[in-house]
């Protein structure tokens, strides 16, 4: 299940994106926004953030304008590794090296081709674990107020 949301200005990204879950069989829930009137994206990022720190989704994607508003909303609840992403290698290492659960992308950076092109890497890449993981708990200990660097 991913979770998947947006404000005003990531919407043709979102529904782009989600045309390529549903081509790919792949359950989602909308969290929306579902027009281009202008909206506040914390709502969206809390809500997607929130569906994935509950374990009710598995990843999350959210699309705002650059993807920053929503990766520094969403990253404020705790357990949530969002990262925004504009390229393929970013899609990948960020999955695979830093084990990130929520896909951030801004719908003025990139187009809707490049939107899905970065979301199915987001999504079909596995976590290294092994020396990543060390780096992992780092930042949960630095979320969870115990980290001694």
């Amino acid at each position: 299940m991913i979770a998947i949301g947006c404000d005003h200005g990531g919407i043709h990204i979102k529904n782009a994106v989600i045309g390529y879950l549903k081509e790919n069989h792949i359950e989602y829930h909308d969290f929306g926004c579902y027009t281009e009137e202008s909206v506040d994206y914390p709502v969206y990022a809390y809500q997607v953030a929130s569906a994935v720190s509950k374990g009710e989704a598995e990843l999350g994607i959210i699309c705002c304008g650059t993807g920053i508003g929503v990766s520094m909303a969403a990253n404020k609840v705790k357990g949530i590794r969002a990262a925004v992403v504009c390229d393929e290698f970013c899609a990948e290492m960020t999955r695979r090296h830093n084990n990130a659960n929520v896909l951030c992308m801004g719908g003025r950076v990139i187009d809707e081709e490049k939107a899905v092109k970065l979301a199915s890497i987001f999504l079909n890449t596995e976590f290294e674990g092994g020396r990543h993981q060390k780096r992992v708990d780092m930042i949960t200990a630095i979320e969870n107020g115990s980290f001694e660097g």
